[in-house]
This record gives C-alpha cells, sequence and structure tokens, in this order.
C-alpha cells in the first residue's frame, strides 16, 4: 500500500531534472571579465543524446582532496601598498578587500582564502630584520612579533574581518642573521648547533601570530631552501638539515597548543619533487603534514612523483610569479593549465600567486635586490598612489577557480575534487576540473562545479578563437553548453546519491535554488526519484 500512494504522488509531479543557473566567466579578448551570467532559461540535463565536440563527463563517484583555497603573499611591500590605500581612499581599499576575499554565496567577489604571509624580511621588504637581531640571544629575551610593519598586521586583520576563515601560511626566508654561517639573512645556512634554538624561535612566530589575533593554518621552515643569494634574505638546507628543525618544531608545536597547525616541507620548485621533497619525507616522516611547490623549475607532473610515494602527505602549490609585460591571455592559459586546473589535478590543495599587491612597475622591492629581474614580478592587484587599483590575468585566473570551491553555506565545507575526463572529437580544447560542495544541512541538494579552460584559439598558426559545443554528462543525463574560448565556471545542484530519506520524505524532497535573490523550490527530478524506488523495492 505504501507503494501504491507513492507513485501517482510522483507521475502526478511536475519535478525537474538538476539545472546550470549559474555561469561565471572570464573570455580571451576581455569582453567578459569575471562575469556572472544569468542566463534567462536554466540549461537542463535530460536524456542523453549524440555528444557534442567536446563531452565532459563527471564521475561524482571518484572524489579526491578537499581544495584549501586559492590567494597570494602578503609581502610587506604587498601590505604597504594596501594600507596607503586604506589611508588614501578608504572605500576603495575596502571594496577591494571584499572582491578579492568575500566568500558570501552569490557575491561579486572572488572568494580568496588562502594567504602567505613571511615571518621576518623577504624580497619585497623595505630592508632586513627578523624578529629577535641580537646577537647571540639563545633565551629570546628580545624576540618581538610587532617588529614586522604594523601595517603587515593590520592588513591581515582587515582581510579576516572580510573572510574569518582565510588560511594564513606563514614562513621565513631566513632565520636571524646571528644564526646563520654567513652572518647576514642576504645567502648562507643555519649553524648546525642552532636547529633546536631555531626550532624554538619559529614557535615564538606562531605565538607572537596568536597574541595579534591572527589564527595560523600552515608553518613552513624556509622559503625554497635550495636557493642561497646574496642580494635578499634567503637560507639554503639540506633535507636533513630541515628534517631536523622540522622533527624539533612538531613537538614543540605539539606540545604548546598548536598541534592542528600543518608543519609543510620544501616548498620550492617542481623540479625537487621526486628528489628533495621525497628525502625530506624519509628522513622526518611523522613531523611534516606534506610539502609545496612553486612554479620556477620543472613541471607540475612532478607533483605525481611525490604523491605516488606518499600519498597520504599533503601537496599545496605555493608561489608563481607574473611578470610585467607579457600577454594577457598566454598568461591564463598557462596558469589555467599549470596552476588553477593542472596543480589540483595533481592533487594540490591550494593555488598560490606571489604579491598580493604590487604597483605598475612591480615595486616596492628589497634594495639591491636581483629578485624579480628584467621587466619586473606583477602582483595579483595593481595599486597606484593616485588610491585606484586594478587586478591583473593572475586575478582573472584564480577567481575563476576559486568561485567553484568556496562554500555554498556560511561557514560551510569547501569544494572536494572529483573525477570528470573530456571525450570528443574536441577533446583537446578543453582542461576541465570538477567539483562537490557538501552542505551544513545533510538535507540540502550538493554543489557541482565544472572549471573549464578552452584554448581553442588556434594561436600557433591562424588565430581562431573556436567556441567548442559541449555536452556535459553527470549520472546519466546530459546538459549541453558552449564554451567560449576562456574560462567558465559553473555549477548545479543534486542530491547525494548515498542520501537515506524515509520514503514519504524522498517523495516530496526539495532543493533551494538560489535565483534573481529569491529562494524558489525546485522538485526531485522525476528520473532520479523512480531509480530511487526502484532500488528500494525492487525492479520487475
Amino acid at each position: 500500500m505504501r507503494l501504491f500512494f507513492v507513485i501517482p504522488l510522483l507521475l502526478s509531479s511536475t519535478a525537474t531534472s538538476q539545472q546550470i543557473w549559474d555561469i561565471w566567466q572570464t573570455t580571451w579578448d576581455r569582453s567578459k571579465l569575471f562575469t556572472s551570467l544569468k542566463p534567462s532559461t536554466p540549461i537542463n540535463f535530460v536524456s542523453p543524446s549524440v555528444i557534442g565536440s567536446a563531452d565532459i563527463v563527471v564521475d561524482d563517484s571518484s572524489t579526491f582532496q578537499t581544495v584549501a583555497g586559492f590567494g597570494g603573499s602578503l609581502t610587506d611591500s604587498a601590505a604597504l601598498l594596501l594600507n596607503n590605500l586604506k589611508s588614501t581612499n578608504s572605500p576603495n581599499y575596502w571594496d577591494l578587500l571584499n572582491y578579492l576575499f568575500d566568500t558570501t554565496d552569490g557575491a561579486n567577489a572572488a572568494g580568496l582564502s588562502y594567504v602567505r604571509v613571511p615571518l621576518g624580511a623577504s624580497d619585497f621588504s623595505a630592508g632586513p630584520y627578523s624578529f629577535d637581531d641580537v646577537n647571540g640571544d639563545n633565551s629570546f629575551n628580545s624576540f618581538n612579533i610587532n617588529a614586522a610593519p604594523s601595517y603587515l598586521f593590520s592588513v591581515l586583520q582587515d582581510i579576516l574581518s572580510v573572510n574569518n576563515r582565510i588560511k594564513v601560511h606563514v614562513l621565513p626566508w631566513s632565520p636571524p642573521a646571528w644564526m646563520k654561517s654567513s652572518g647576514t639573512m642576504n645567502g648562507g645556512s643555519l649553524k648546525s648547533s642552532l636547529v633546536t634554538t631555531y626550532a624554538t624561535y619559529l614557535l615564538k612566530c606562531l605565538q607572537g601570530f596568536q597574541n595579534n589575533g591572527i589564527p595560523v593554518y600552515a608553518i613552513s621552515i624556509q622559503n625554497e631552501p635550495q636557493n642561497s643569494n646574496p642580494t635578499y634574505p634567503t637560507a639554503s638546507y639540506t633535507p636533513a638539515t630541515e628534517a631536523q628543525v622540522g622533527i624539533a618544531l612538531r613537538s614543540l608545536m605539539d606540545n604548546n597548543g598548536f598541534g592542528s597547525v600543518r608543519l609543510i616541507g620544501y616548498d620550492h620548485n617542481w623540479d625537487g619533487a621526486g628528489t628533495y621533497a621525497i628525502q625530506l619525507m624519509q628522513a622526518a616522516p611523522n613531523a611534516f603534514a606534506g610539502v609545496a611547490f612553486h612554479c620556477y623549475g620543472g613541471s607540475v607532473g612532478a607533483q605525481d612523483t611525490f604523491h605516488s610515494q606518499y600519498p597520504n602527505k599533503e601537496i599545496y602549490f605555493t608561489e608563481c610569479s607574473g611578470t610585467i609585460g607579457s600577454d594577457w591571455w598566454s598568461d591564463i592559459k598557462w596558469y589555467m593549465d599549470n596552476i588553477f586546473i593542472g596543480s589540483i589535478q595533481h592533487n594540490s590543495m591550494s593555488g598560490l600567486m606571489w604579491n598580493i599587491a604590487l604597483d605598475g612597475n612591480g615595486n616596492p622591492k628589497y634594495p639591491g635586490t636581483d629578485s624579480c629581474g628584467g621587466s619586473g614580478c606583477r602582483g595579483i592587484v595593481q595599486v597606484n598612489s593616485a588610491g585606484t587599483w586594478s587586478v591583473n590575468q593572475e586575478f582573472y585566473s584564480m577567481s575563476q577557480a576559486s568561485k567553484a570551491i568556496i562554500p555554498k553555506d556560511a561557514g560551510g565545507p569547501y569544494g572536494k575534487r572529483i573525477g570528470v575526463s573530456v571525450g570528443g572529437s574536441l577533446n583537446w580544447a578543453l582542461r576541465v576540473n570538477a567539483f562537490v560542495t557538501e552542505r551544513t544541512n545533510s538535507a540540502d541538494w550538493l554543489r557541482y562545479s565544472l572549471v573549464v579552460l578552452n584554448w581553442d584559439d588556434n594561436a600557433s598558426t591562424t588565430w581562431n578563437p573556436t567556441p567548442v559545443q559541449t555536452t556535459i554528462e553527470f549520472r546519466g543525463m546530459q546538459a549541453t553548453y558552449t564554451f567560449p574560448v576562456g574560462v567558465t565556471t559553473l555549477w548545479w545542484f543534486a542530491p547525494r546519491t548515498s542520501f537515506n530519506a524515509t520514503t514519504a520524505e524522498t517523495s516530496i524532497g526539495v532543493m533551494p535554488q538560489q535565483i534573481g535573490g529569491k529562494n524558489k523550490q525546485k522538485a526531485f527530478g522525476f528520473h532520479y526519484l523512480m531509480n530511487k524506488f526502484a532500488n528500494r523495492f525492487g525492479r520487475s
């Protein structure tokens, strides 16, 4: 009798299948720049037909890493420029912070959620400093976290006021000069006799950030441990020495209330994935949560070399810089292919560029540094002395990726990568990542999102940007969308495949969908419900 009453209800419903309402897009010709498209009618998933020139197949039964977020580094230079913007034009400053970091569902904002912060001076500081520059102060009586410019913490606190779930990843460019063989922060290496002392110094850095109201997500031992450059703060480490510091620091962290803070190793180029990064894990397997990579040597596929050896260790991508004067669209293609799609496909939990903000000349820099030579490094944002700002191609690339993984619900989880493949005659034209975002209420439908790069521009021959008519396959249903040359982020909602509602609950289940600012309820798709009931009560 129970089945008898439910089936007529199903047959009489006007239920619809999953629908795509939300699309964000950046096109090669800049006619759309991180633009929210609101289709007048939804893109429906319907019974499958002939596939498109490309065919995206989403496999939500295959799940991978949760993405921690996208962002960049708040160097002293970036913080200075942002603080100057706040002083010169406060409304513009807050508009920028909201545009960058607001994760509110539906907001015209990228929702960036990962910020890397140097501990002491870097190549984008006004001069050399650490948090204890008193020679031989092994007891750290002179340690002072506020040796950092005051605007560093004030800007960071402003960012946290916009997004209080920002993941802050701290790391030094150099130990204090007196701890090094060179006697200077510019180049050299840590004295072997001061391994434990330096671990204590890093613990005090964590405590200093905590005392300034900045929760720390992760700490690295050293930025680029294979780089000893005499023109700016750097330090070289062997894997064995970094492992020793890591073992000592991990113990101190666990015993002083920082057990949940991740300790990340390596933090250097892809070309060390199969050597330094693996040697570090071999020397200190229990100290490090994982490793981080930069883009300046090797290729993104090297992340798999590390992952295959240590599949349970985390991978982060934490630095790559744009170059002033480079081609806008070529950069976006490279960034998506290698970082914002590529590194995530190769198991990274983050995608970060270098400076969050610089001026139009790639300044201010550390005096005398040869870092960012040539035309200079470009920030994610250009801040101008007149109190104005503009975002660069680094922003447009990462914003498209970030929009796919930010929480649907306030305080909810970030997106998790799921299986996806591309078929069809133009499968080479699309680079695709797929994600699922869980909900805070288990009864709510999950969000499924795609980030798609169409790079079919024939740039190597005769310039001819070609839109690609594409089918999207999901749970036996099919949607059709034509992707222009550029980057597109879109999403839809669907019930979790494993949910165990009662029969009555299933027959009237609904999904809230944001359309035009109002909540409308869409009933479960008829095909989905029929399969549920067939599976529950058997098939004839």
